[in-house]
């Protein structure tokens, strides 16, 4: 879980305000006008006399301005970096649901995440939990469980990369939370932003689908730390220091199916593996600092390999001590899950942490929802996950609750919505 890096979110500027919503000013003309809004006031108030000023309006700062573009060649929540909510949630088809059904949610869902990416309220029936608030990077990101193509009657569509995952020694699956025919992955920068979202999607779904299972996650909020960096987990490790970068080579060759990729609606797309992972925290935090870097293989501190260096230094394999052993021990996790150990197999992870209580023996219930995306899983997640089934170390400190496989179609166009070269092929 340790191998994953952080990007930087842009926040994208220039877009064209919408028209104000009947009888307001819309959040996304909020962005521009904020400011502007607040020197009028001030101005006013002094007229009246100081004690009768209103507080001077605070523009929406740079988190809350942050904005994603839902159309696109990709879908968004791929490559954009972590967020600080999230939710993920799964839906089954209603009895009688088909093809049909399906294509008018995705339909109702692509209209409604434009919108709420935006900055924009639903079309009707608005919650206002969000009305305070700019895009706040929100993302809102569309796939197919291996499921959904027998009941929508496509299975001659349905990819071979769909196929169910393998049993692995760790898993103990809980059934209920696994799976599903639609997966939806929201994130935001802001937890209203982010529920806000959530309700929306659960309430489009109609009678059309119900929730099967759905997951909360956080990861630290942008500018909570002096620069940006890797992101920490729940065990205290910074987590993902070897993820791959859009500015690699064969970053889209690695994580994308190709424009010429079959089947030919998932051009552009990617696969989506989800983990409900749960971390043994009372075991791991009984370790020492020098036991918990040897299950590992790095520095608990900056994220450096225990062969020396940086955080982005090579890690050196061959690096031994005077008693012979190797400096980074042959099953710790970072030196499992190098591509260079794995016949050149990589993710692209971007997880959201979790915590769902205590239990009744004083357990935390807390770990990873880990996400992770690949042109194809058998070539990615696969051959990962089992290396670290035959001897990672860390392995008896996590358990695996929850597992679901997805197609995530490519990025839907102007005047198209998510799946519709699937569901109107």
């Amino acid at each position: 879980m340790a191998e994953q890096s952080q990007s930087l979110r842009t926040p994208v500027t220039g877009e064209t305000p919408s028209a104000p919503a009947a009888g307001g000013v819309s959040r996304r003309a909020l962005l521009g006008t904020a400011g502007a809004t607040g020197l009028a006031l001030g101005a006013a108030g002094a007229g009246v006399g100081y004690a009768a000023a209103p507080a001077q309006a605070t523009p929406l700062s740079a988190v809350g301005s942050g904005r994603a573009m839902f159309h696109g060649k990709h879908q968004p929540g791929i490559t954009e970096g972590l967020q600080a909510r999230g939710h993920l949630i799964a839906f089954d088809l209603a009895a009688g649901a088909g093809r049909t059904e399906a294509a008018a949610l995705l339909r109702r869902w692509s209209a409604t995440a434009d919108r709420l990416m935006g900055g924009e309220p639903t079309t009707h029936d608005d919650t206002d939990v969000a009305r305070d608030a700019g895009p706040s990077s929100l993302t809102i990101t569309f796939g197919f469980g291996n499921s959904f193509f027998a009941r929508t009657g496509l299975e001659k569509q349905r990819p071979p990369a769909l196929d169910p995952l393998p049993d692995f020694s760790s898993d103990h699956l809980d059934k209920a939370r696994s799976n599903g025919d639609l997966w939806v992955q929201i994130g935001a920068d802001d937890a209203l932003v982010a529920f806000h979202a959530l309700r929306a999607i659960q309430k489009d779904a109609g009678s059309a689908a119900r929730v099967r299972w759905q997951m909360n996650g956080f990861n630290r909020t942008p500018g909570a730390t002096a620069r940006p960096m890797t992101a920490r987990n729940l065990m205290g490790q910074l987590d993902g220091t070897r993820n791959p970068k859009p500015t690699d080579s064969d970053f889209d060759q690695r994580i994308f199916v190709p424009s010429s990729g079959e089947p030919g609606w998932m051009a552009n797309g990617s696969y989506a593996v989800v983990r409900r992972i749960r971390m043994l925290l009372d075991d791991w935090e009984k370790l020492s600092l020098a036991a918990q870097e040897n299950v590992i293989g790095r520095k608990k501190s900056n994220g450096a390999p225990l062969s020396g260096g940086t955080e982005t230094t090579a890690m050196d394999l061959e690096k031994a001590r005077a008693d012979g052993e190797y400096v980074v021990p042959v099953n710790a996790h970072a030196r499992i899950t190098r591509p260079d150990q794995n016949g050149g197999a990589a993710i692209l992870r971007r997880p959201f942490s979790y915590h769902d209580g205590i239990d009744a023996d004083g357990t935390p219930d807390a770990g990873l929802l880990f996400v992770c995306w690949q042109a194809d899983p058998l070539r990615g997640f696969v051959p990962l996950q089992r290396k670290l089934d035959r001897g990672d170390a860390l392995s008896q400190y996590i358990r695996h609750e929850a597992s679901g496989l997805f197609a995530v179609p490519g990025g839907a166009s102007d005047g198209e919505y998510v799946g519709q070269r699937l569901l109107e092929g």
